[in-house]
């Protein structure tokens, strides 16, 4: 379900996700259908976790995720960061509208940069995040270069193979995740066998989780921190 509004001279649409209206405009990714697998995994494993866990949305976008998060979970604390402003100012918006303020902080910047000078470190329960997958070639030049009409082109791009974010969130999640922690990530089609390879290397997970959507593609993984 969606459906146009406007605010001064921008316009929003409402998109639902998992249950929940999300405020998007052209400035920030629209949440998609394979993203909805990656926040009920995630909420699934909330279910299975104590009181008041801590978790982490890295580029947030519309603060779907977090907002999700803190909805399904009423004593979760929630840490959403992103480096566009624009994306910042929609979480903000969609944080204030469902009265989640005090539960999800939002930040601005890089990955997890945000998040450095807030005494983290070791403490968090789940960090999930859908970073941009699709190579840079193929969203300039190629197949996907039509998503560009709509949506920004930071949202989608991944650098030369499509995974640099995710190499990034794998190596840097560790410092943040407490021991048993979980980190759960988007991908795209096929690149399966390069985000396993990438959690192999960095000796700081268990055997990953696998998640496939509807076509039988797997598309999110979870790994538990050793």
């Amino acid at each position: 379900m969606q459906f146009c509004t406007q605010t001064g001279r921008e316009a929003l649409k409402s998109v639902r996700f998992l249950g929940i209206d999300i405020e998007v405009s052209g400035a920030v990714l629209r949440p998609r259908e394979e993203t909805e697998l990656l926040g009920g995994a995630a909420r699934k494993l909330l279910d299975e976790m104590g009181t008041e866990p801590r978790c982490i949305d890295v580029c947030c976008g519309s603060g779907n995720l977090a907002i999700a998060l803190a909805t399904h979970a009423p004593t979760a604390r929630v840490w959403a960061s992103d480096s566009s402003p624009d994306a910042v100012t929609t979480t903000r918006r969609n944080v204030s509208r469902l009265d989640l303020d005090q539960r999800i902080a939002v930040l601005e910047g890089d990955v997890f940069a945000p998040m450095e000078g807030a005494s983290l470190a070791n403490s968090i329960d789940l960090v999930v995040a859908n970073p941009p997958y699709i190579s840079t070639s193929r969203l300039l030049e190629g197949d996907r270069a039509h998503l560009l009409d709509q949506e920004p082109r930071e949202a989608f791009d991944g650098g030369p193979y499509g995974i640099s974010i995710h190499m990034r969130l794998i190596n840097e999640a560790p410092p943040f995740l407490k021991s048993g922690g979980w980190l759960g990530l988007e991908f795209g089609a096929g690149q399966d066998r390069q985000i396993g390879a990438l959690l192999k290397r960095s000796r700081m997970f268990a055997e990953p989780v696998w998640h496939s959507d509807a076509q039988g593609e797997k598309r999110v993984v979870f790994a538990r921190k050793l």
